[in-house]
């Protein structure tokens, strides 16, 4: 992997972004600080759950469970009122 002095990232970025992909190491007075990768084509593409994928269920509805049990808690007088 090559390193990359910061000075020459901060005139070339694009460069050695639009390189062949590689992924590189940002150095700063010799020291790595920084390691530059290139995004994967599965970005995007997590399943649900991540690691415990396999071990737990989460429903579709996930998202909108007990939905209109919460709008009560927050809006149930004014929703009561507006009625």
């Amino acid at each position: 992997m090559i390193q990359v002095n910061i000075h020459e990232v901060k005139t070339q970025l694009s460069l050695l972004i639009d390189g062949e992909g590689e992924a590189f190491i940002i150095v700063k007075e010799g020291k790595p600080v920084a390691k530059v990768v290139p995004l994967s084509q599965d970005i995007g593409t997590k399943t649900r759950g991540g690691f415990l994928s396999k071990k737990v269920q989460i429903p579709k509805e996930f998202n909108t469970m007990f939905q209109s049990e919460i709008e009560d808690m927050f809006y149930g007088e004014e929703k009561e009122a507006a009625q």
